[in-house]
């Protein structure tokens, strides 16, 4: 769905060579790209702009933009927010289109919004939905310009159709329409610390929008031409004398956003006098600028909402000039079943298994911490715990930089968090806060364990601080093979050492418990073998059939898992293994069976996803989130479990290439370097 300027370019010389109108295949004018779900009764025509108007406009200065009978005002709020912001408005809307067939109309438009973390340029086709010749969706009130209505088609297309925007916000709006963080501050008209908060706020790289919600302007006495649901962007604060020596006040200037009627030059009730009166008139930039008290602001507003913009997305809007930029960290994650989908502190089992993510400040300083799910169509509950940490807790070596230890599920049943996020289903999540120097640790959440989706965790401060995910090193803990009891002629010796005899496994055992004798296995193993008594992985699959007591067992003799075993246990190079490397396989088999029904639910031979982790720990490999990943999407089944076959390969593929990777670093570095046909060689291995 996202398009490069290529794809533009592209697009455009070949209509241009052609001599036709581009059309969207991806949005294409039919009625389901207006109303998936519901049926309106009535059919939608799809008009290009000059068919509407004799003479379209693609941009323009200074018009009412309409949200139409079908269209969502909190949308068209967004775009009024646009329009009192050059800079970011020509940012999302590249003024270099137009409708003039001398300027390469092509019938294709293209725009930029900030989707899934990043910005994206989506390309539409200008084929409108009208009803009878009318537009009935955002559109400018004198049809013209089109660039409001074309951008409503594209934000429609990245959420796959008109009917999806009903279930939008303003603050995912703001947020997708400017690259910032949007934040809403609930107002109370008995606020005594109001002046100081816009005060702060006006200093910052921040855009301040006032609203009335509708279903409380009921409870509001709003003054002339102030609509509930529109937007009034907040400029300035200026502190006047009062008429007849009384004390001095704040005004306000403000503006609104969708140019409509102008409101009056002063809606406050207080007198002030002519002279400061005429000083704060002269302020006013245009017809659409307000003067309000604080007091009467209180009355009038039901809240603010807060667009925080980063130095480099704020830097070429001329209204945000001087003001003290935000400084931006990000990373880009993802909520994966058995990895990292955890779920909120109320799932005790899992919650450490949320990506873990530390922010180091080096001072105390205000931070805005704001998560955003990449999704639309299907959005989940979603929030942020943190909590306040040292760098020993998370193996730091204490000057300062962050360690690599994750902290376990004992640390967060005992830990009292620092901050906790409400939990919504909104797209994305804020809280701004003022946090001392030091490390906090964040863990992005879904609300329910093992839902999947991927995210965007972004940090605005005024200091520069660092953000990384804490993840373990891979490694190998502990002896991952078992071996086979060697023959013995001395006095008699108590059992392997490397065999876990506490498992109650059924492998290799006989009928009163004791460990089999492998010398039952030579015979079979001889009459499948060559003259140098090995056999290859077609060989091995028809012992292992015939020597696993049940199909449960069974399940690892599948033709793959013993190619693994050749592989792993081959040292000729000739992919074939001698009776004692199957005798440590029978005995491997037997530990890890062991492992796997410690960790299988209820002792069923299942062993659901978020046990993977531990049942590798125990088995000896220390794995991070990406491989364990990778891990869960070549080896998971439909049903989000594994079988004793799948953990017996994923055991065999992480031997595999961790012996690999040690064997080119003899002296532990932890790089190697391989050239382009070894690697290929080393990956096919594995």
């Amino acid at each position: 769905m996202a398009s490069s300027t290529t794809d533009y370019e592209n697009i455009v010389r070949h209509c241009l060579k052609t001599e036709t109108l581009w059309e969207d295949p991806e949005f294409p004018a039919v009625q389901s790209s207006v109303f998936y779900h519901q049926t309106p009764p009535f059919t939608f025509q799809w008009k290009r702009p000059h068919e509407l108007v004799s003479d379209p406009l693609f941009v323009a200065d200074h018009f009412e933009i309409n949200c139409g009978k079908l269209g969502d005002q909190w949308l068209a709020a967004c775009l009024g927010c646009l329009q009192t912001a050059e800079g970011l408005l020509y940012r999302v809307v590249p003024a270099d289109q137009s409708f003039d067939d001398k300027t390469d109309y092509a019938g294709i438009f293209r725009f930029r919004i900030w989707w899934c973390g990043e910005w994206t340029e989506v390309l539409i086709d200008d084929r409108l939905p009208v009803v009878n010749g009318k537009q009935v969706f955002i559109h400018a009130q004198t049809m013209s310009p089109f660039w409001p209505a074309l951008l409503e088609k594209a934000y429609a297309k990245l959420h796959g159709s008109y009917e999806a925007l009903k279930y939008g916000t303003s603050l995912d709006g703001l947020s997708d329409l400017t690259g910032g963080i949007a934040e809403n501050i609930i107002l109370k008209p008995n606020s005594t610390d109001i002046s100081n908060q816009l005060a702060h706020l006006l200093k910052l790289t921040s855009i301040i929008l006032c609203k009335v919600e509708a279903k409380n302007a009921d409870e509001r006495e709003l003054p002339k031409g102030i609509s509930p649901g529109d937007c009034y962007r907040l400029y300035a604060q200026h502190k006047v004398q009062t008429a007849n020596g009384g004390d001095r006040i704040q005004m306000l200037r403000l503006k609104s956003t969708t140019n409509q009627e102008p409101i009056g030059p002063c809606i406050s009730y207080a007198p002030l006098e002519h002279q400061e009166k005429q000083k704060i008139l002269a302020l006013r930039e245009d017809e659409q600028d307000f003067f309000i008290s604080v007091t009467d602001f209180l009355r009038t507003f039901t809240h603010i909402e807060v667009v925080h913009l980063d130095a480099d997305t704020a830097r070429d809007e001329p209204t945000l000039n001087g003001k003290n930029p935000w400084t931006l960290r990000l990373y880009h994650g993802r909520w994966q079943k058995g990895v990292s989908a955890g779920g909120c502190r109320n799932n005790t089992d899992t919650f450490h298994m949320n990506p873990q993510l530390s922010i180091n400040l080096s001072e105390a300083d205000e931070v805005v911490l704001a998560l955003n799910q990449h999704t639309a169509t299907d959005p989940k509950v979603i929030g942020f715990t943190g909590y306040a940490i040292n760098n020993n807790e998370t193996g730091g070596s204490g000057n300062g930089t962050e360690g690599t230890t994750q902290l376990g599920k004992s640390y967060f049943k005992s830990r009292k968090s620092l901050l906790n996020s409400q939990y919504t289903n909104s797209r994305q999540v804020t809280i701004r806060m003022g946090l001392e120097r030091g490390q906090i640790l964040v863990l992005p959440t879904t609300f329910e364990p093992g839902e999947e989706a991927t995210f965007t965790f972004r940090v605005f401060s005024k200091q520069p601080v660092r953000i990384k995910i804490v993840d373990v090193l891979p490694s190998v803990t502990g002896q991952v093979f078992a071996r086979a009891r060697q023959p013995h002629t001395g006095p008699p010796l108590g059992p392997p050492p490397l065999l876990n005899n506490n498992n109650n496994s059924s492998l290799t055992k006989s009928d009163n418990g004791k460990l089999k004798d492998f010398t039952q296995y030579e015979p079979l193993f001889n009459q499948v073998s060559d003259e140098r008594r090995t056999i290859n992985c077609f060989e091995l699959q028809d012992l292992l059939e015939t020597c696993l007591p049940n199909d449960y067992i069974k399940s690892c003799a599948s033709l793959e898992v013993c190619r693994q075993v050749i592989v792993a246990f081959d040292s000729s190079g000739l992919g074939r293994i001698t009776f004692s490397n199957f005798k440590d396989l029978m005995c491997s088999l037997k530990l890890w069976h062991g492992v796997f029904k410690n960790n299988a639910k209820e002792k069923n031979g299942i062993l659901i996803a978020d046990r993977l982790r531990d049942a590798l720990g125990e088995v000896g490999f220390q794995l991070n989130s990406a491989i364990l990943s990778v891990l869960m999407m070549r080896y998971i089944r439909k049903d989000g479990t594994f079988r004793f076959g799948d953990f017996v390969a994923i055991i065999l593929n992480l031997s595999i290439a961790f012996d690999a990777f040690e064997k080119r670093d003899p002296g532990q570095q932890g790089t190697i370097r391989v050239n382009r046909a070894e690697w290929l060689r080393l990956a096919l291995s594995c």
